[in-house]
């Protein structure tokens, strides 16, 4: 094989044509690393859940009222389950199933972002579709959500227009979608409210980076998600202004 100068190789790397997917994502080959990375964390969050006793969870947790004053939970909360076993079960599986097709097509920087706003989309649906309420105790706002499904909700609206981009039938995710958004009404304890938040900004994500022209898709791919990211932010404030607890958490 001989022996090659490192420096060379890596001159070469750089001035090697940079081959990319259909939405303009650099493409890989090998094993979906940030789809296994997400799955990963969310067990290892599971089982310090069921570790700490409840605490690992109560710190992670989001809820509309908390949320305005640790603003990291709108993410963490996507990394806790249900102590039913089941929970985590299907949102693993789902995360697999999407993530083996979206992040070889995407791209993993393309991807993780819209893994990132999907799930903080799914709290911010919590905050724009929940009010405060009096208790006895004083004004309250709820309810505390965890799970990944507003994350899982956001890869199968994402789906959707990248499938019909690539001239597939996205009929059978359409059912899918359905489906699941039916139990979210049916089955009590089911926070849908996440699950519309995160499919509402997948879908929108999705639509951007496949609808992007070829040569705009590296702008598109940066720009889309920042643009996202504001008025996910924006949204948030206006609600938490609107219903006055700004003033009152901070006043």
């Amino acid at each position: 094989m001989g022996v090659q100068c490192v420096d060379c190789v890596r001159e070469a790397a750089k001035t090697a044509p940079r081959v990319t997917t259909a939405m303009g994502g650099r493409a890989r080959g090998g094993r979906p690393v940030v789809t296994f990375t997400l799955i990963g964390l969310c067990v290892a969050s599971f089982l310090m859940q069921q570790a700490s006793g409840g605490q690992w969870t109560s710190a992670l947790l989001f809820a509309p009222g908390i949320g305005a004053i640790e603003p990291w939970r709108f993410l963490t909360a996507a990394f806790l389950h249900a102590t039913n076993i089941t929970h985590i079960l299907f949102n693993m599986w789902a995360l697999y199933v999407t993530g083996q097709f979206l992040e070889p097509v995407l791209g993993r920087a393309r991807f993780v972002a819209l893994c990132v706003l999907s799930a903080v989309g799914g709290s911010v649906g919590v905050v724009l579709l929940s009010d405060p309420v009096q208790t006895g105790v004083g004004v309250a706002w709820g309810p505390s959500v965890v799970g990944a499904s507003g994350m899982v909700f956001g890869l199968f609206g994402a789906m959707v227009p990248v499938l019909r981009r690539l001239g597939s039938n996205a009929a059978q995710v359409l059912v899918l979608i359905a489906i699941n958004a039916a139990i979210g009404f049916v089955v009590p304890g089911i926070a849908w409210e996440a699950h519309l938040g995160g499919l509402v900004t997948g879908f929108a994500l999705g639509a951007a980076f496949s609808r992007a022209p070829r040569d705009r898709q590296r702008l598109v791919g940066w720009l889309a998600p920042v643009a996202l990211a504001v008025v996910l932010v924006v949204l948030t404030l206006w609600k938490y202004s609107a219903t006055g607890w700004l003033g009152l958490v901070y006043g």
